[in-house]
């Protein structure tokens, strides 16, 4: 049998952390150790299901585990900072982060710069990256089939009633969830830097119109790419009764790509060559234990992580990667800020991430064991 190269430990049993997990049981080269949530059933329920351990204490639980090597911060957006530092400085375990990884660009910076001091790695968490549709649109872009990018749009619309945000006081907060852009939205943001480089500058518009929360359900956005090609940027969790569009399209000067469906999963138009549309479109709906939205990009990732240690293949998405995704997520919202003015990408926005005890006591597990 396979000697596992990456030993895991999830911290956080919430829906998408199945998804990590079911990935990981997929695996030859990497292992499920144990899982925590601060919620016993949802711990309990993680460990009758993948066969690990459970605990309510990952302080207890990676004192107990010294062989999982790597944590999985798979808590609250505006937690993974808290733990993430928490469980390399107090621990010594390198990081996997979900989105949006960090709430604001300098927590990134120090979490990226703590894991140097201690040789540890941090790896974030953008799955739509590995989307058949994206790697296809992403190798034609390298290759030259759609020329130089002229125009790239965003459209996402989906649903997220009263309902959703009342199941947890995180939920449509700034401080811990932020609104769209940063929760669902994070992975477009993200996809615009991967395939059309660089955005200069942007200016935005938010609303919330749909819920009731202190973060924005809806935003619409104008933006200049460093390359000088133009797009926009529709995102709204105020549609109604269902999900019902996440795309991105790239009008080259060679030609049209348009990649969509519930979750970019779909190469719609690709007019190099229209036969590729349907070999590189995958069903995300009804994927068992896998979930209809985040598809197998998680699988993927997990592969990429285990390359890296086993191989030394660099992880693909790098430190200034994530940091470019998190400082283009902030200016949408200083543009906002600012009543729409246009705004280069760069320091953090002034809501977006702030402090919030109240909330941050909710998820936070006390240790007083000595640091070593």
């Amino acid at each position: 049998m396979t000697r596992p190269v990456l030993n895991i430990a999830i911290v956080g049993c919430g829906r998408v952390a199945g998804h990590h997990a079911t990935f990981i049981a997929d695996m030859a080269d990497a292992r499920l150790i144990t899982v925590c949530d601060l919620v016993p059933e949802r711990a309990y329920d993680f460990s009758a299901k993948f066969g690990v351990p459970a605990f309510t204490d990952y302080h207890a639980m990676l004192r107990a585990h010294p062989e999982a090597d790597t944590v999985a911060i798979v808590t609250p957006s505006g937690m993974h900072a808290e733990h993430a530092m928490d469980v390399m400085r107090r621990h010594r375990r390198s990081i996997i982060v979900e989105k949006p990884t960090f709430m604001r660009p300098e927590q990134a910076e120090e979490a990226f710069a703590l894991a140097d001091s201690l040789g540890l790695d941090v790896f974030p968490v953008f799955q739509n990256r590995y989307n058949k549709a994206v790697r296809r649109v992403r190798a034609a872009l390298d290759a030259g089939e759609l020329g130089e990018i002229r125009v790239m749009n965003v459209r996402l619309r989906w649903c997220r009633p009263q309902r959703y945000y009342d199941m947890a006081p995180w939920r449509g907060t700034l401080s811990h969830d932020g609104g769209v852009l940063t929760n669902q939205g994070i992975h477009h943001v993200d996809l615009l830097r991967h395939l059309g480089g660089e955005v200069a500058r942007v200016s935005a518009t938010m609303r919330t119109m749909g819920v009731a929360i202190e973060a924005e359900d809806t935003a619409v956005a104008t933006l200049v790419m460093g390359s000088n090609a133009i797009g926009s940027l529709e995102a709204t969790t105020a549609a109604r009764p269902d999900d019902f569009e996440a795309s991105l399209s790239i009008v080259g000067s060679k030609g049209l790509a348009q990649i969509g469906g519930v979750g970019c999963n779909e190469l719609q138009i690709f007019t190099p060559d229209p036969s590729a549309c349907a070999a590189n479109s995958e069903q995300f709906l009804g994927i068992e234990g896998k979930g209809a939205v985040y598809g197998h990009g998680h699988g993927e990732m997990y592969k990429d992580i285990v390359r890296f240690r086993r191989d030394g293949i660099p992880y693909p998405v790098a430190r200034q990667d994530c940091l470019g995704t998190l400082r283009l997520l902030h200016a949408f919202y200083r543009s906002a800020e600012a009543d729409g003015a246009w705004i280069e990408p760069g320091p953090a926005a002034r809501q977006l991430g702030r402090p919030n005890e109240a909330v941050s006591t909710l998820y936070r597990t006390p240790d007083t064991a000595t640091v070593s």
